[in-house]
Order: structure tokens, then C-alpha cells, then sequence
């Protein structure tokens, strides 16, 4: 069976498209299609969620609530918990969570449940594409040999993708459509009915010859960050115990016009993807006997940052003869990047936590994320924002710099607060106080 009917349907919009997974990859791209015309069904196991789309509510940094109830009262955008609907739809986008397990190894729990469900409904010319960030083989040896259990086979009844998703949360800069799509199949039908119905939302596909190829580029984009970042991470403790200030030093090489790319220190890595995907490749190689030196040193050095931002904390209240034990300290920022309602695995959670541990009375401030609910490994941190006062800034011991959100005013948090410690350079062209800010 070819792909003929299926890219009719396509074509003409008769298509119904369903995505599993209504974060932040999904969702932006339910919203894309359902712009363009097409009927598509959002499915996600949080309730919450599914109510707050039906409302026309967003929880999506850079999806306006005018932007979904357009769709909404259109009926071209409808969500639910309910798998049932798979029966009725030509099209499925499974972007669901990969992330790991604690000892930081693949969790494909929500890839293979999504197949087992999608396998139920499972009928004739459908398009299963999966965006998940995983491991090489995921497609191939994983989803596909739950999806062809019940005597379907890709490329004659049903067609089966991996498609890396690209999405980078707040950047106002890129929209989704303007990112080239890396696109692959099981089969040459496979890929032709993908690049069908991307073609329609992005402006540039980019076939490659297998699944495998398509899953190793998306974890050779975050391992290229992930490294890249430990360097300069590295390159921080070590000018900074040598009393030069490593964003100067990157400004003065990024004058370089060739030959060098500017990465960022920070407090650590935040986000589903750079802290996460690496290890996917780690665990994988392992079946080769392979060691992946470079990708296990930079996530040793990365985890290792918000221990450093701790210590600082701590030489910095030493220097005014206090002790973390009984200080009161307010964290700025605990998204894991800066202007997003994010804080997966950002190293703000780490930090709070391995402060308190120390006997320190942690608040924290974060417009984006007005309560703290979070697992850290086997701790719970639950917090509500502390009310931004730059006047009360003084009650804290020591303020701490750790998402530079664009809402914060920084001559005011330096003018106002006792000492701060700052892990993104955002205090860098504040020219009084300096005596009171340490970098992290």
C-alpha cells in the first residue's frame, strides 16, 4: 500500500492530526497546524493540562491565551486524557517526556505506554512520528516492534518516523517554523508522507537516511552545548581562583571571526535536554564496549556547579563573619533559563536544597514561577515566591543571582542588598557596589 490516500488527506486538510505529550513541544506545535486548518486533538495524561487548553488557557512561554482560543472556538484544537481518539485520527506526534532514571539511565516508560495505547487504535495509513529525544535505535527497536505486533507493517499499512524535535523555550528570536526539520522513516514511504505533512509548518526539511541518523543528531546538538559549556564552566573556577574575570576573557576571543563560538558559564544546566540527553548516548555506547570520556567529564563538571555557586555563598557570608547555619538567603530567578516558566532540572533546585541542608532559611523570587513544587532526587521543595521588595532586600544575608530574568532591576538589588552572589554576570556593568558582589 503506498502512501497515496494518506497524502491526499494531507493535502487537502482532511487530515486529523493528534499529539501526545502537550508540553513544551507539543503543544506549539498543536497550535501550528490547528492555525493552518487542520483538526488536531491533543492527548496528555495531566488533567490539568487538557482543561487549561479546552479553556483556552495557556502555560506555554510564547503561546498567548488570544492564540488558543482562536483555535479553540474553531474547533480546530481540542484536548484530552482519553486515548480512544486515536481511532479517528490520519496522524500521530508522540512528545512525550525521556527523561532519566536516578541512577542516569534511559526512562522510556512514557515512549513505549504511548505505543502500547496508540497500538489499540491502530488502523490502516496512519503516521506515527516520534520527537522524543532518545537514544540510537529507539524507532526501530523499541516503537516499532509494538506498533507492527497486531500484523501492521511500516510502509505498507502504517508509517512510522523519528523527527527531533527543536524547541527552545523563550527564545523570541526563532518560532518553531523558521528551525530546519531534520526528518527521517523506516522506509522511504515513511519519510515521504513525514515530509508531507511537516512541509506544511516548517520551511525547511532536511531528510536523512534512517531513524538512527536522525536520533544521533538531535544528541549531538546537546552533547556539542553540553561540553562546550563544562569548558567554560571549568575555565570559570580556574581564572576566577586566578582573579580573571572569565566573561571578559570570553568577550575578548568572541572578537575572534573565526575559529570560536561563545558559550556561557553559569550555576549549572537546567532544561529537558542538555542535562538529560547526553547520558541517552552514554548508555547506549556501552553496547559497544565504547567509553564516552568527553560526555561524562562535562556532566561531571556541570553537576558539579551549583556546588561551586554554594561555596561562594559561603565565602561570601564568611566575609561579613556568618555562617550558612541560621543566614537568611534569597535566591533571584529558579527557571532553568532566564524570561520561561521552566525549572526542570534547574540547578536552582540543587542549590536551595544543598543550602538548607546546610541550616540555611531559603526564600526565593521567580515572577515566572510563583510556586516551587519540585523533586530533588529524594527531597521535596516546596516554596512560594517571596514578593519582590528591593526595599526589604536588606532582611536577606546574602542574595543570589541565579536566572537573570529581564524583569529584575539590577542597580536596585545591588543598591539594596547587603551582599550578593552572581552566577550570570548580570551585575557586570553595575559600576557602585562592587565591593558587595561575588561572582559565582
Amino acid at each position: 500500500m503506498s502512501t497515496k490516500n494518506l497524502i491526499k488527506k494531507i493535502e487537502d486538510k482532511s487530515a486529523v492530526i493528534s499529539i501526545i505529550g502537550l508540553g513544551y513541544v507539543g503543544l506549539p506545535i498543536a497550535v501550528k497546524f490547528a492555525q493552518i486548518g487542520y483538526k488536531v486533538v491533543g492527548i496528555d495524561n495531566f488533567e490539568g493540562k487538557t482543561r487549561m487548553i479546552n479553556s483556552s488557557r495557556s502555560y506555554i512561554d510564547g503561546i498567548q491565551d488570544s492564540e488558543l482560543s482562536n483555535i479553540v472556538a474553531a474547533g480546530k484544537l481540542t484536548a484530552t486524557t482519553d486515548y480512544s481518539i486515536l481511532e479517528e485520527v490520519d496522524v500521530i506526534i508522540i512528545c512525550v517526556p525521556t527523561p532519566l532514571t536516578i541512577h542516569k539511565e534511559p526512562d522510556l516508560s512514557y515512549i513505549i505506554d504511548s505505543a502500547r495505547k496508540i497500538k489499540e487504535y491502530l488502523g490502516n495509513e496512519k503516521l506515527i512520528i516520534l520527537e522524543s529525544t532518545t537514544y540510537p535505535g529507539t524507532t526501530e527497536e523499541e516503537l516499532l516492534p509494538i506498533l507492527e505486533s497486531g500484523g501492521h507493517k511500516a510502509g505498507r499499512d502504517i508509517f512510522v518516523s523519528f523527527s527531533p524535535e527543536r524547541i527552545d523555550p523563550g527564545n523570541k528570536k526563532y518560532d518553531i517554523s523558521d528551525i530546519p526539520k531534520i526528518i527521517s522513516g523506516v522506509t522511504i514511504n515513511c519519510l515521504e508522507a513525514t515530509a508531507a505533512i511537516y512541509s506544511k509548518i516548517f520551511k525547511i526539511l532536511h531528510r536523512v537516511s534512517s531513524p538512527k541518523v536522525a536520533e544521533s543528531a538531535k544528541l549531538l546538538e546537546n552533547i556539542h552545548r553540553a561540553v562546550n559549556i563544562a569548558l567554560v564552566n571549568e575555565m570559570k573556577i580556574i581564572l576566577g581562583r586566578l582573579d580573571i574575570d572569565i566573561w571578559e576573557v570570553i568577550e575578548a576571543a568572541s572578537t575572534k571571526p573565526f575559529g570560536f563560538t561563545p558559550y556561557y558559564p553559569g550555576p549549572g544546566l537546567g532544561g529537558h535536554c542538555i542535562p538529560i540527553d547526553p547520558y541517552y548516548l552514554a548508555w547506549k555506547a556501552k553496547e559497544t564496549d565504547s567509553t564516552t570520556r568527553f560526555i561524562e567529564l562535562a556532566g561531571e563538571i556541570n553537576r558539579q556547579m551549583p556546588h561551586y555557586v554554594v561555596t561562594r555563598i559561603g565565602e561570601s557570608l564568611n566575609h561579613f563573619r556568618l555562617n550558612y547555619n541560621g543566614s537568611k538567603i534569597l535566591i533571584l530567578g529558579v527557571a532553568y533559563k532566564n524570561d520561561v516558566r521552566d525549572f526542570r532540572e534547574s540547578p536552582a533546585l540543587k542549590i536551595i536544597s544543598l543550602l538548607e541542608s546546610k541550616g540555611a532559611f531559603v526564600e526565593y523570587n521567580d515572577d515566572y514561577i510563583p510556586k516551587l513544587d519540585a523533586e530533588w532526587i529524594h527531597e521535596k521543595i516546596k516554596k512560594e515566591s517571596w514578593k519582590l521588595d528591593y526595599s526589604r532586600l536588606s532582611e536577606f544575608d546574602c542574595v543570589v543571582i541565579v536566572t537573570n530574568h529581564s524583569y529584575y532591576d539590577w542597580g536596585k538589588i545591588v543598591e539594596n542588598s547587603k551582599a550578593i552572589v552572581d552566577s550570570r554576570n548580570a551585575t557586570a556593568h553595575i559600576t557602585s557596589g562592587r565591593h558587595k558582589i561575588t561572582k559565582a
